[in-house]
């Protein structure tokens, strides 16, 4: 039987992501709350380093609503250093067994490019989602790994190392070749077993303000894939470079964008501030009543 591609019915985007023998679905956009236990985050670097300020502050994301809590140990802003291996899983296994205890059905994501990481995070707190924002460039061991760990797997676009990826970006078209980049890790996965695959673009991640911008006018292409969308802008240099201020100041960009993300077809938004991602997510699916 030939099939229109512009049948719909026959080409439903994937909308369910496995977790701990569950099916969570992003039929209404997840919002993914960030909790960064580093002393040199770019926006919150330091605030949630002490564990029980971390456990605090992850219990009033889940009240405000939070689907998913991102748990990172090792800042990648740009011109990071890398900690050890062992010093992010010193930072991460407290905190996720704290988490774990009081919250045992809460969704969990670590952010980490580290394959022995994800493996021991694993092994100890059970099912996370491992967001990595090298798509497996910087341990080519990652999607091994996550093929036989059977958990899901952001899989983001990154061009250089967080030491040099802000050292002049160049991309001759910035759109094609992200998606060129995610396209190839998406069959590697895939050949791997792998069926839980978020994508994620990389806002901010070795791209210039324009390329930013660019990318993010085109993100309804990200479609292509059929898979859940991730966009993180929260708070970032985007924002706050073009509107003439600072993290501190770049809520409301970032609210602006993310209503943007969610009409190009976003699955998850991944912030600093749930209140706002919720009433976004919130109005964006009074407004989809509508429009069917």
């Amino acid at each position: 039987m030939i099939v229109n591609p512009k049948d719909k019915k026959y080409f439903k985007p994937k909308n369910t992501i496995r977790y701990k023998g569950q099916l969570l679905t992003t039929d209404r956009a997840l919002v993914m709350g960030i909790l960064n236990i580093t002393p040199d985050s770019f926006f919150d670097g330091g605030h949630f380093f002490d564990i029980d300020n971390a456990v605090e502050h992850a219990v009033l994301m889940i009240e405000q609503g939070a689907d998913i809590i991102d748990v990172g140990a090792c800042s990648t802003r740009p011109g990071a250093d890398l900690l050890s291996a062992k010093i992010e899983l010193d930072r991460l296994l407290p905190v996720l067994r704290a988490l774990r205890e009081k919250f045992p059905d809460i969704v969990l994501s670590i952010d980490t490019f580290r394959a022995d990481v994800a493996e021991t995070v694993v092994n100890e707190i059970g099912d996370v989602i491992i967001n990595d924002i090298s798509g497996g460039r910087l341990d080519e061991k990652m999607f091994a790994t996550v093929a036989k760990l059977k958990v899901p797997y952001v899989l983001m676009h990154m061009q250089g190392t967080p030491q040099n990826m802000q050292t002049n970006p160049s991309y001759s078209n910035v759109t094609k070749e992200v998606i060129k980049t995610l396209s190839e890790g998406v069959y590697r996965l895939h050949e791997l077993g792998v069926s839980d695959v978020i994508i994620d673009p990389g806002f901010g991640f070795g791209k210039t303000l324009e390329h930013n911008y660019e990318l993010f006018n085109h993100l309804d292409t990200f479609r292509f894939f059929e898979l859940p969308l991730l966009v993180g802008v929260s708070r970032k240099s985007m924002i706050y470079k073009l509107l003439g201020h600072d993290s501190q100041n770049s809520l409301n960009g970032t609210t602006v964008l993310n209503t943007l993300a969610l009409q190009a077809g976003a699955s998850i938004l991944r912030v600093h501030d749930v209140v706002a991602a919720v009433e976004a997510v919130s109005i964006f699916e009074k407004l989809k009543e509508f429009a069917q």
